[in-house]
């Protein structure tokens, strides 16, 4: 009895000394409920990903691991910006993440939001799915998360409700509705416009109202949001950015399970990112775009650039390009570079 009680003594002193529940330090203690966050829901891409990967580890694990979803980061009063650090904190035991939203708190993710980085599609599969991107699912797993996976949100198309958009001088004085990202706030201020923070729930009664005259979405959302309904008369595709997803896990969830249990879900998020993907650029990745077409068919103004019309805005955020690029890392953009001009 005294060998127990002193056994317990120094476990609680243990979980005290480094700040560790119970139920974080015994493998294979788990939660009747996994919180899963994301922006949207299953309407978009984004929110399907979720879906998919909840369905696959429910039926993998028999039910063991009851994830449930939690969109329009509810868990964090619809703050985007603050999802990474309640993840880390616990208060969020799972998510799939936009790189943007994560940016202000983990720099580096600032990569793919570069103005005109990445030209295709095959550009951003060359940082993902290559040695860039697992120098950033390392930099995550610093910071006490447990990337497992990427997804996509897509490329990230200008629209308003005031005019076309082919040229740089086109953007001066829009108020254009942006991410919380200072990335985004120097981008749009070399363009002219007058770049205006808020949250995706507050940016759609916004938009309604002509507060603000513009966004920059993937197409996807513009079309599950009906986006035309809210004065988005005219778009210009551009393709400035791109914004790749992220399944992670919190630390102490992940080291909760059983080794077995680990791999399911990471494998689930992997088959999951691989669906949510194609998914999210299905319409717009065919020579045709079919779905570009079917906004036209709602009445909207689609503007194509051309080479040398997209070069203008190029040249316009070179200087922003220049400074973000140190403020990133120097030798991670480079490498970025390197991968995409070495890209089949």
């Amino acid at each position: 009895m005294k060998r127990r009680f002193l056994l317990a003594t120094v476990a609680g002193a243990f979980a005290a000394t480094f700040g560790f529940s119970a139920p974080a330090l015994a493998q294979g203690k788990y939660k009747d409920e996994y919180k899963v966050s994301t922006v949207v829901g299953p309407a978009f891409p984004w929110g399907k990903g979720a879906e998919i990967w909840i369905d696959f580890v429910k039926q993998r694990t028999n039910g063991r691991i009851n994830m449930k979803l939690y969109p329009g980061v509810s868990l964090v009063q619809g703050d985007q910006t603050r999802e990474f650090t309640a993840i880390r904190q616990g208060i969020i035991d799972m998510a799939i993440g936009s790189t943007i939203n994560w940016s202000p708190q983990v720099k580096e993710l600032n990569l793919f939001s570069m103005p005109f980085l990445m030209p295709d599609y095959r550009a951003i599969d060359a940082l993902t799915q290559g040695a860039v991107g697992n120098d950033l699912f390392g930099i995550l797993t610093k910071q006490g998360v447990v990337p497992l996976a990427w997804g996509e949100n897509g490329y990230r198309e200008i629209t308003n409700s005031k005019h076309e958009i082919r040229k740089p001088a086109d953007l001066k004085g829009l108020k254009i509705r942006v991410v919380g990202s200072p990335l985004f706030v120097d981008t749009f201020k070399a363009l002219g416009a007058n770049p205006t923070q808020m949250s995706w729930a507050d940016a759609q009664p916004a938009l309604a109202s002509g507060a603000v005259d513009g966004q920059e979405n993937p197409m996807t959302i513009f079309n599950a949001a009906k986006l035309h309904t809210l004065g988005q008369k005219f778009v210009t595709m551009w393709g400035y950015v791109a914004d790749p997803l992220v399944f992670v896990v919190n630390k102490e969830v992940w080291e909760s399970w059983t080794p077995a249990d680990r791999e399911i879900v990471k494998q689930a998020a992997i088959e999951a990112g691989k669906q949510q993907i194609a998914i999210a650029r299905k319409g717009l990745a065919e020579a045709d775009a079919p779905m570009v077409k079917d906004v036209e068919a709602l009445g909207v103004k689609v503007t194509q650039l051309a080479p040398a019309e997209r070069e203008e805005f190029v040249k316009a955020t070179r200087g922003v390009y220049t400074q973000w690029k140190g403020q990133i890392g120097v030798d991670l953009v480079t490498k970025a570079e390197q991968a995409i001009a070495a890209r089949k």
